[in-house]
């Protein structure tokens, strides 16, 4: 039984999600649209699973313990996936013991054995989390770009500045920078910090404050400005995009923004691009910066 899983989803995703499902289901492939962070969701699964394997029970197969296997590349959310079925499997199952844990980690390649997790019972159901897989050669540059992109291939391997670029021109092309049109100004947002400020006291405003750390590019109005400016940025370019040359000269302009916005200061040039780009790609691979589907769906065989 093979089951193609499309992990990590969430509600924003739900449009590009239904189109991968149809078209694995064209293929005749059984596919799962999941989000492994999400109990509900994990919850469901596990029901499809033993359905499935009620099944298999039905043709024959042996009825006291199936094992299954997670297969993917590297950095997919295959440990993730493993972890959530062995707890919420538990769970269900109301059993006792030490709780395992899959490693899991946003770094490609951390998991080097084979681990064995239990996720149901009445029949046991294990599950085999194992070390993700590649090509032993990837000939095409632009797949390679992107699995780099998404973490598959460590960064090590290839220059992070390219890599951000590569992002940036993915978002530059996509539409996906139009939902932060919305989003208010930094005067309106100080003005509303300063409002709540006033309705808090002086004491409490000042804990805010102190909790605010400009350098800390996860924190979420460090975010809400990378997203303001690279709307600002992008909407405010009048040159073609599908010139390359156009296209290098916005992801320059957009470092250059990038750079205040990550309170990274002055110095080398190539130092604070690299710095630029490193918070900006992981902005990206955490989701904050949205979702985006690198490949497009094959229609027809093309």
């Amino acid at each position: 039984m093979h089951i193609i899983v499309l992990n990590k989803m969430d509600l924003a995703d739900r449009l590009q999600t239904q189109k991968w499902l149809e078209y694995f289901g064209e293929q005749n492939c059984i596919c799962y649209g999941i989000n492994s962070h999400n109990k509900d969701n994990i919850k469901v699964f596990l029901n499809f699973l033993q359905a499935r394997v009620r099944e298999l029970n039905k043709l024959g197969q042996p009825k006291h313990t199936i094992t299954m296997m997670l297969v993917g590349i590297p950095n997919v959310g295959k440990s993730a996936l493993a972890n959530s079925l062995h707890q919420i499997g538990r769970i269900s199952a109301a059993e006792k013991g030490r709780l395992k844990h899959a490693i899991v980690s946003p770094v490609a390649g951390e998991t080097k054995d084979i681990s064995s997790l239990k996720i149901a019972s009445h029949p046991n159901i294990y599950v085999l989390d194992t070390p993700g897989v590649l090509p032993t050669e990837i000939l095409d540059a632009e797949v390679g770009a992107k699995l780099a992109l998404t973490g598959a291939i460590k960064d090590c391997l290839v220059e992070e500045q390219e890599l951000a670029r590569y992002f940036l021109a993915i978002l530059n092309s996509s539409d996906a920078y139009k939902d932060w049109k919305n989003l208010p100004s930094e005067e309106v947002e100080r003005s509303s910090e300063d409002h709540k400020a006033k309705l808090l006291g002086i004491h409490e405003a000042d804990i805010r404050r102190r909790k605010q750390y400009p350098t800390d590019h996860t924190q979420d109005f460090v975010v809400r400005s990378v997203r303001r400016t690279l709307f600002e940025t992008v909407s405010s370019f009048k040159e073609n995009l599908e010139n390359e040359e156009k296209m290098g000269k916005l992801i320059e302009a957009q470092f250059v923004a990038l750079r205040e916005v990550f309170h990274v200061p002055l110095g080398s040039d190539e130092d604070g691009i690299y710095k630029v780009a490193k918070k900006l790609l992981n902005l990206y691979r955490t989701g904050r910066l949205g979702h985006y589907t690198l490949d497009d769906i094959l229609r027809n065989g093309h």
